[in-house]
């Protein structure tokens, strides 16, 4: 079985803030980041000559997880070649000039070791999972895929009929359709209102000179972060960095801002009475990655938390929407919030799973207690639930680092966003700061008779159209 695998996107829950000082590092020169009084190891970062950055967590473990996060993703297309940088992602691993398909196969796996990657709308990731030992070869591998892959075009004619079969892979997968179809509405006419795979035409049409041309303009020195966690000498890598990564150009002259993306109010439709339930996603815009209102909104998503029919004990919930959607029965299957950060803008909503009933298709009451626990965000809220919020926002931050792999993505992920890696108890010192006042001033900012995006999929007969959600973002409705 081979150790080499994809993946097509990357949705986490993200904070950040306008406060976060940039990072300027002097070129060739190791900075160290102030130690976490949560006792974790420091994060190195160092600068090499042509630009691109190293950064590294050395925690002494037998094992490490090394990878190169490219600022490039499906954002950075055009309406052309949309789908390219997904397309790029599954022939990185078809053979390069120095080792077959085969051959690269089989060398990670005789070292016990695994490949992967994904394509996000504003990033592309390749990382690699091994012993400590095998860290210089793991870093060859990695910089010989990335520079010399072959791009063979019977290769893009295989992997252009796997492709297609992902696509309706994924139009199975309704919550990951009804997240598309909103952010073609949100961001319509814009990159960010394309899918991530492309259209089925693109994938068709899409040629080893659309690749190249692809890597040419975005995969230059300065838009990548060698990132890298476990058993990791921090100077031993930016060494084997600048012999396998030394040539990359820097391009950082011809780079361009990514095209500004506008939010658009309105709603998708997508009845399908074949289906059992009704899906509907509920969205307004947020600031983007970098700016301080972002961990308030990310405390009230925390705040609505998440919920689903099978999760016993209901009646206790500290969430107030999951006690009231249980226990008054109002045909609710499960729902989720969800907090979904770009550079410059965002989406902050909740996704609801509906049951349909033929005699009584009415999904009015359940929607309506819903919007009514968005817009208390803005007036409603007590300090101790936001307090017990901002621990669980605390507890899940700090699982979400758990191993090689997660330490090593949010090192790549934050450098990218933020220019350094945020300490943990900085962090934790944000988040103590933010009292109940906050989270009601920035929701009243946001949420408060805020326009909103709509995404339906199922049988939705029963639910309001977009004048009545519109409406109810504000009290005097609710």
């Amino acid at each position: 079985m081979s150790l080499l695998s994809r993946g097509f996107r990357s949705r986490r829950f993200r904070v950040g803030s306008s406060l976060l000082r940039p990072a300027f590092r002097a070129v060739g020169t190791a900075v160290s980041e102030p130690r976490a009084s949560y006792n974790v190891p420091e994060t190195r970062v160092t600068r090499l000559p042509n630009g691109m950055q190293v950064a590294t967590e050395d925690n002494g473990m037998p094992t490490c997880t090394v990878g190169l996060w490219i600022n490039a993703g499906s954002r950075y297309e055009s309406e052309r070649n949309n789908g390219v940088a997904h397309f790029l992602e599954h022939m990185i691993f078809k053979g390069t000039n120095r080792r077959s398909q085969t051959d690269l196969e089989l060398e990670v796996e005789n070292m016990g070791a695994h490949l992967n990657a994904y394509t996000s709308r504003e990033q592309t990731v390749y990382y690699a999972k091994s012993l400590s030992k095998d860290l210089p070869q793991m870093v060859d591998i990695l910089g010989d895929i990335l520079q010399n892959s072959k791009l063979n075009e019977a290769e893009i004619e295989r992997e252009r009929g796997v492709i297609l079969r992902e696509v309706q892979e994924i139009e199975t997968m309704t919550h990951e359709v009804l997240l598309d179809n909103l952010h073609s509405v949100a961001y319509a006419g814009t990159p960010l209102g394309r899918t991530i795979l492309g259209p089925v035409q693109n994938i068709k049409t899409i040629t080893r000179e659309d690749l190249l041309a692809y890597i040419g303009s975005h995969y230059s020195a300065e838009r990548i972060v060698v990132a890298a966690a476990g058993g990791v000498d921090h100077d031993a890598l930016c060494s084997l960095v600048e012999k396998h990564f030394g040539g990359l150009k820097n391009m950082a002259d011809e780079f361009m801002l990514p095209e500004p993306c506008r939010f658009t109010s309105g709603e998708h439709k997508q009845r399908d009475d074949s289906m059992m339930n009704a899906w509907l996603a509920i969205a307004i815009e947020t600031p983007g990655w970098a700016d301080a209102d972002t961990i308030p909104l990310m405390i009230a998503a925390t705040l609505i938390g998440s919920w689903d029919r099978s999760i016993g004990g209901v009646r206790d919930s500290p969430s107030r929407l999951a006690s009231h959607l249980a226990q008054l029965r109002l045909r609710a299957h499960s729902f989720n919030t969800f907090c979904t950060l770009y550079h410059d803008t965002g989406l902050w909503g909740i996704q609801l799973c509906l049951d349909h009933y033929e005699h009584d298709p009415d999904h009015w009451e359940a929607t309506w207690y819903v919007q009514d626990e968005i817009v208390r965000l803005t007036y409603g809220i007590t300090a101790s639930e936001v307090e017990r919020a901002k621990n669980l926002f605390k507890r899940n931050m700090l699982q979400s680092l758990d191993g090689t792999t997660a330490t090593c993505e949010d090192i790549g992920r934050q450098m990218l966003c933020y220019g350094r890696r945020i300490p943990l108890d900085e962090m934790d010192a944000r988040i103590s700061m933010i009292n109940v006042d906050t989270v009601r001033d920035t929701c009243m900012k946001y949420i408060y008779d805020a326009p909103v995006t709509l995404a339906s999929i199922g049988r939705i007969e029963g639910v309001p159209d977009y004048t009545v959600f519109k409406a109810r973002m504000n009290k005097l409705f609710i």
